[in-house]
């Protein structure tokens, strides 16, 4: 559930966030737009607002240090209030070193648009924003932020005299006080406006003038109704209560289970991007096995392939010159339909047909072995990933368990072992794609053989790509065309919609004299039309 807020509400919040945050030290700010949380990272403890309409909650975890991605701030907490009937909090800083001078942040809980804004100097100019807004005020760095429009209702800062309060309630009929209440007096809302009408009119008054006119330690209580748990100061009529410690703790417990799980101390030390990385890595594997389960599911039959390769070798005679589809007499009297390459002879038609017959074959071996693979890994990292929003891993557990560690500082042009990464295509021949310019001469000249496959994207930047052969007859199709996709993957081109691949024998491509790294010069060149397919692309398996 979402905590609705009012500003008797907001009033009470801001005082216990002063009692127990004044004077806490700032290191950093997180705001997180796309989630639209809010955290501050004290020295103390770290305060997590959730700012999301259907999400709202306020939390107090124990201190971590700010992710590098975070804003770094250091600054000491004055004081947190709240403007008189508003549903805004404000936190007054004293900002230190660079951030030196006064700050502030601005908590907006109005309705659908909470937000969060930070601003500095005397003439409050926004520094960061969580949510950018535009309209009548405007929200964006560098502009001078300004609080919404007061409130205009009776009673925000003077009181209000029984004698008021009945001259604007006594005239209106009891089915439209509520309403009435609610627009002109101040401190009033939906949810507490019952409060203030029964049993009588002056009963009300005195129920208003005590909750408003408190200055004490409030009495907080957990409302409890079909709309859920929400937090308040006071009890209220028309809700059950559940009685709390303090009005933080009631915030921490009406907060949902996802809320208070995503949100628990050691995930908050994990960076934004860390996470967003397994959660990729989670869908990787989901995109491979789904790839992979459709590879499956339209193998070739390798028993009709073979039949076909027998019926070949069986009616050579009568197969007519130069033809590319032919329809012959199949063993059971049936007719087949035969495709044929018309440049080569029948034997070698027949070959083709025995050779896909043995890649599906192999095929139907490796892909359930990599499917099952792929569920475990999957699997893994799901279970990580919830590990992780529970605030039960830490940041270098996932790093480790990421495809590819995340590097630390310093050690980015650390080289790997091999100049190149290895895949399998769905034939089950080896593709080494190159690891970048410096290491695609090293692939091409060095490890690489001459009747090999060598690919590049057309006039474009990326890298070199060897598809391992050493028939003197041109490779299977589907395997030249998913090392085209890998070519096309791996280059600058990766995001057009058809990308032209280069690709010739290996002992075709020379390398000037001073040419510039990864610079060749290819002779008797073919080119594929391909579409760079990332889905392709996890369904193969990435072995280096």
């Amino acid at each position: 559930m979402s905590i609705r807020w009012d500003s008797l509400l907001v009033r009470h919040v801001a005082r216990a966030l002063d009692e127990r945050l004044s004077g806490h030290h700032l290191r950093g700010i997180r705001l997180d737009g796309d989630a639209r949380d809010l955290i501050l990272f004290f020295r103390e403890e770290s305060v997590v607002w959730r700012l999301h309409p259907t999400r709202s909650a306020l939390l107090l975890r124990p201190a971590v240090a700010p992710a590098a991605t975070d804003l770094r701030i250091r600054a000491r907490l004055r004081r947190v209030d709240a403007p008189p009937d508003e549903r805004i909090l404000r936190f007054e800083m004293m900002g230190r070193g660079k951030n030196a001078g006064p700050l502030e942040l601005f908590v907006e809980l109005i309705g659908n648009r909470l937000n969060a804004v930070i601003t500095g100097s005397g003439e409050r100019i926004i520094r960061h924003v969580l949510v950018r807004r535009e309209g009548d005020r405007p929200l964006s760095v560098g502009a001078g932020y300004r609080l919404p429009e007061p409130t205009g209702r009776e009673g925000a800062t003077d009181g209000l005299a029984l004698e008021r309060w009945l001259a604007i309630l006594a005239p209106v009929p009891p089915p439209d006080r509520g309403p009435e209440l609610v627009r002109r007096i101040a401190w009033t809302s939906p949810m507490n406006r019952d409060t203030f009408l029964e049993p009588d009119l002056e009963a009300g008054h005195a129920a208003w003038r005590e909750m408003v006119e408190h200055e004490g330690p409030a009495d907080p209580v957990i409302l409890v109704s079909e709309r859920g748990r929400q937090p308040y100061p006071f009890p209220l009529v028309g809700y059950e209560v559940e009685a709390t410690g303090s009005l933080l703790d009631a915030l921490d417990a009406c907060a949902d289970e996802e809320g208070r799980a995503a949100l628990a101390a050691s995930a908050l030390a994990m960076p934004p991007a860390l996470l967003e990385r397994l959660e990729d890595a989670v869908h990787r594997q989901e995109r491979r096995l789904a790839g992979l389960t459709a590879e499956l599911e339209q193998r070739e039959d390798p028993d009709a392939l073979r039949r076909r390769g027998d019926l070949i070798l069986a009616r050579f005679s009568e197969l007519p010159a130069e033809s590319g589809m032919v329809t012959l007499t199949g063993f059971d009297g049936l007719p087949v339909e035969v495709e044929l390459d018309p440049a080569l002879p029948p034997q070698k038609n027949a070959a083709r047909y025995y050779d896909r017959a043995a890649r599906s074959e192999r095929a139907a071996e490796r892909i359930p072995r990599l499917m099952t693979r792929a569920e475990e890994r999957r699997d893994a990292l799901a279970a990580l990933l919830s590990r992780a929003l529970a605030g039960e891993a830490d940041p270098q557990e996932v790093r480790e368990a990421l495809p590819t560690p995340e590097r630390e500082a310093g050690t980015e042009d650390r080289s790997p072992s091999l100049p190149y990464r290895t895949f399998r295509s769905s034939g089950g021949l080896e593709i080494r794609v190159g690891r970048g310019a410096k290491h695609n001469d090293d692939l091409t000249f060095r490890h690489s053989a001459p009747d090999d496959i060598w690919l590049h994207a057309r006039h474009s930047a990326g890298a070199h790509v060897i598809l391992r052969w050493r028939s003197d007859e041109n490779p299977p199709g589907r395997d030249l065309a998913q090392a085209a996709v890998l070519a096309a993957l791996h280059s600058k081109a990766r995001t057009s919609t058809t990308v032209p691949v280069d690709w010739t024998r290996r002992k075709y491509v020379r390398k000037p004299r001073g040419s510039a790294p990864g610079a060749v010069t290819p002779d008797r060149v073919q080119t594929l039309f391909v579409r760079p397919d990332e889905t392709l692309l996890e369904a193969l398996s990435e072995e280096g």
